[in-house]
């Protein structure tokens, strides 16, 4: 009975060991077996990712950087319209493989997930009307910002402004039309966005401004689920090879250059390092 209890207890062990070694098994490898990578978007932050009108796919600066890891992978890529708030739920819960949804990396999310190279390097900023007669941050005491739910926007006014209201939206584009109705005095977000906003309305643009004022820095990175190393591993060195070969830059410049609808000049950073100071 003593032999055939140890028996017993051994193949219960060997099972247990087995089940977890299949649970914890390469997300890596489990990505290339089903042959795509689930990539989370926002689909409403142009020019990070947005739908093309004509064709009514997901283009923009990240859905072309996420498709060329995709590629590095050998996996075809699949994007996942996902909300601010949710992003890194999603990403915790498997639904999604890697987060390309304008996502800032600061220290308090490394405790939730793991980040890739910084891809993009902005500032947090804020708009209002010019009728509104605001052109310094400390004006927002007890007046109503509008901002994205979920985002870092908010916060980061708080902590300049203490006093400051802050009013969240489900999407950016929901917070910035709230400003147009005159629901709020400012709206929040990273400066692309904010220029990105105000180059749609066209000649009524020029009745909005952006304060000079940088609430913070925003590094933007994929998000990767925590403690998949082989994944980070493979998303860095494809970030580093468009880099090194001159694609990053040329990438950048076809969605946030001269020629684009955001007009920056140049680009003002390089894809290198994954290291936040905040």
């Amino acid at each position: 009975m003593r032999i055939y209890r140890r028996i017993l207890l051994a193949s219960t062990l060997a099972a247990s060991l087995f089940a977890g070694a299949t649970v914890h098994a390469s997300q890596l490898e489990q990505i290339k077996k089903k042959g795509e990578l689930v990539v989370g978007i926002l689909g409403t932050d142009e020019p990070n990712s947005f739908i093309d009108p004509k064709t009514r796919e997901y283009i923009g600066y990240e859905v072309d950087l996420a498709k060329e890891v995709a590629a590095k992978m050998g996996v075809k890529p699949v994007f996942k319209q996902v909300a601010v708030a949710a992003r890194i739920p999603e990403l915790q819960q498997g639904r999604i493989d890697m987060l390309a949804a304008s996502l800032t990396h600061n220290k308090e999310r490394e405790a939730q997930i793991d980040f890739s190279l910084t891809h993009l390097l902005t500032g947090s900023k804020v708009m209002v009307k010019k009728s509104s007669n605001i052109t310094d941050v400390k004006q927002l005491a007890g007046k109503k910002a509008l901002t994205v739910k979920g985002g870092t926007q908010g916060p980061n006014l708080l902590r300049a402004v203490p006093n400051a209201e802050i009013v969240t939206f489900e999407t950016s584009q929901q917070a910035f039309q709230a400003l147009q109705q005159g629901k709020g005095q400012a709206y929040l977000n990273d400066e692309v966005a904010l220029l990105s906003a105000v180059s749609k309305l066209g000649p009524a643009g020029a009745n909005y401004t952006i304060l000079p004022q940088n609430l913070s820095v925003e590094p933007l990175a994929f998000g990767i689920k925590k403690g998949e190393k082989e994944v980070k591993a493979s998303i860095d060195a494809t970030l580093r090879a468009l880099e090194k070969s001159g694609e990053a830059e040329k990438i950048f410049m076809k969605w946030y250059g001269p020629n684009s609808r955001i007009k920056f000049p140049k680009r003002y950073f390089k894809i290198e390092s994954d290291k936040v100071d905040h």
